[in-house]
């Protein structure tokens, strides 16, 4: 069975142009066409298509609105955002929203199709700048610090002794610190990694919660 696919683009000849690219390569059929994500809402899931390729700038209701509201409708159904906007929280909204893939206008046509054929198979394809701009925004994204690592250089040089089953007179003489200075130490350790004991806080220690 050929993939079935719609198409949701305001642009006439954009429309035109991509339907009859699909509908020439083997094993795709463009099924249904709208000019507006109202009138794509509305009887797209009539189609039940397999793909769908979604612009974002609709007149009215835009695209990210319009895969929501289809992905409500067919859970089932694969949508290709086809825009000519990079801009990265229109990707994630779109993402957001239940789209699988994100593609530019300027796609080649050979890309596009392979594109439908990836998407329909479980793939997630992206044009490459938008490809570039999702890996940056996650490179971009810290790992919040553990709580061993919010300690003081002193107080993570006194819980790494314990850890290392040094006894407190120990800790104290290898710290040139008194037994009470440690104590004071160890009660502030204990409060920052939310724990009430020597044996609580080495197991945070090693699995650096």
């Amino acid at each position: 069975m050929p993939i079935k696919i719609s198409i949701v683009e305001d642009n006439s000849g954009m429309r035109e142009n991509v339907a009859l690219l699909l509908n020439q390569a083997p094993g795709l059929h463009c099924v249904s066409t709208y000019a507006s994500a109202e009138a794509a809402v509305r009887d797209l899931p009539l189609q039940k298509p397999d793909v769908a390729l979604v612009d974002i700038n609709l007149p009215g209701m835009n695209g990210i609105e319009c895969v929501a509201k289809l992905k409500t409708q067919l859970p089932q159904l694969q949508v290709l955002m086809l825009t000519r906007y990079e801009q990265s929280d229109m990707i994630f909204d779109s993402i957001r929203a239940g789209a699988s893939g994100y593609l530019l206008k300027d796609t080649p046509a050979e890309e596009l199709i392979q594109a439908v054929e990836q998407v329909h198979s479980g793939g997630a394809p992206m044009t490459m700048q938008i490809a570039r701009k999702v890996m940056d925004h996650f490179r971009q994204i810290q790992k919040p610090a553990s709580a061993v690592e919010k300690l003081t250089p002193r107080e993570q040089e006194v819980l790494t002794l314990l850890a290392k089953g040094y006894l407190y007179k120990e800790i104290a003489d290898q710290l040139n610190i008194t037994i009470n200075t440690l104590r004071n130490h160890l009660r502030t350790i204990y409060e920052k990694l939310h724990v009430h004991s020597r044996t609580e806080a080495t197991v945070k220690f090693f699995g650096r919660d």
